[in-house]
């Protein structure tokens, strides 16, 4: 077994991870619904279309993580377990990142925020991606959160790279992409969303 493959904080041990040879660092893939925060050197990874992702890092401890969510809250809250560590709905991804974060060493004074996502995937309804990009927006400003950089809205989705431990994050549009298979795969997840199905696999490639 590679050496750098450390494990993973504790909860995060469902988190795909591999070793990118290109990279030369392990690589953890966040799904819709998931997040992922580290204190290793390795990277952090998700592809994004009308969903948002918020890479949030403590600079001074060196940890951070990603989230990746779908829609801004969920309409049921009081039916979501309090112990639940699923985050499909913003409010809930934005709260288990942070507390995660918190609980492993990082300081909340210290935190520093990048958003990407968000962008107008599914031309057929509406925009749900602006709908994203507006309550990450207004959470960061209730809850005093330092947003340092972002990259979010426009037609395309976007490949998003991130090392926790140091903040630097790259951004890869991908415009060339087929959006007809990610409008399609997004619907799908937002039909799942409504059935409260909390298993989902979907990838948005």
């Amino acid at each position: 077994m590679n050496p750098a493959f450390k494990p993973t904080l504790r909860g995060f041990e469902q988190i795909k991870r591999f070793w990118d040879s290109g990279r030369n660092k392990v690589m953890a893939k966040v799904l819709p619904g998931e997040f992922y925060v580290t204190k290793q050197d390795e990277l952090v990874s998700t592809v994004l279309g009308s969903c948002i992702a918020a890479c949030i890092y403590d600079p001074v401890m060196g940890i951070g993580g990603m989230n990746h969510f779908m829609l801004p809250s969920s309409l049921q809250l009081e039916q979501i377990d309090p112990d639940s560590t699923d985050c499909r709905y913003g409010n809930w991804a934005m709260e288990f990142l942070i507390n995660e974060i918190v609980k492993n060493g990082g300081l909340r004074k210290n935190l520093k925020v990048k958003l990407f996502g968000g962008g107008k995937i599914i031309r057929s309804m509406t925009d749900v991606g602006m709908g994203n990009i507006r309550f990450a927006n207004a959470y960061l400003k209730e809850e005093g959160l330092n947003l340092v950089a972002h990259d979010v809205g426009g037609p395309w989705p976007r490949k998003v790279l991130f090392h926790p431990e140091s903040g630097t994050v790259k951004v890869k549009k991908l415009r060339t992409m087929h959006n007809d298979t990610i409008q399609k795969r997004e619907l799908k997840y937002l039909r799942d969303l409504e059935q409260t199905d909390s298993n989902t696999d979907i990838e948005l490639f």
